[in-house]
């Protein structure tokens, strides 16, 4: 690590002092990794929090990415007997974000540290109820697309939906129906 000489001078009313000024050199990350890490959900917001010395030493250890730090301080309280409070200072995470990743990695693994996808998982919506009555509508009439089935449910039900989500809707329908048979 290289040694800075700083000669503060008359600046504090010292006619000379100097100290060493240790500077730790982080490699950059690609944009690339920044990016990927970004979509994948997995981006750590505050990396800078992040102060455990593999993370500080290394380059394969990246403070960006918030699945390598859930996964190496997990590794730290089992493995080396950290405590908790510890290792979640250490690797800039709160308590509870290490109580719930520890809760998802025994349940799950590796995958268990991954974010869950936001939002619904299905189009709910598009109760049972609506959807026999959209099966019905497109039998009746076979030229009707989706965006006319998602103005008569807009016009029936008062219920806004994307054409697209009666267009998978009415697939996943028919994948059902057809696995059961």
């Amino acid at each position: 690590m290289p040694d800075i000489l700083v000669a503060l001078g008359p600046v504090f009313g010292l006619y000379s002092a100097s100290f060493s000024l240790h500077i730790i050199l982080m490699p950059k990350i690609p944009a690339k990794k920044l990016q990927a890490l970004r979509q994948g959900g997995t981006l750590n917001p505050a990396p800078e929090k992040v102060r455990h010395p593999l993370f500080a030493e290394s380059v394969f250890f990246d403070a960006n990415d918030l699945l390598q730090i859930k996964y190496e301080l997990l590794r730290a309280i089992q493995v080396e007997g950290r405590s908790l409070a510890g290792a979640a200072e250490e690797f800039g995470l709160s308590r509870p974000t290490v109580y719930e990743a520890q809760a998802h990695f025994k349940a799950k693994g590796l995958e268990g540290l991954l974010p869950e996808k936001r939002g619904p998982k299905r189009p709910h919506k598009l109760t049972p109820e609506v959807m026999k009555v959209v099966q019905r509508w497109q039998a009746e009439e076979s030229a009707l697309d989706a965006v006319e089935l998602a103005a008569r449910v807009k016009q029936r039900w008062g219920i806004t939906v994307h054409p697209r989500t009666v267009e998978k809707a009415l697939a996943d329908r028919a994948k059902r129906g057809r696995r059961k048979r």
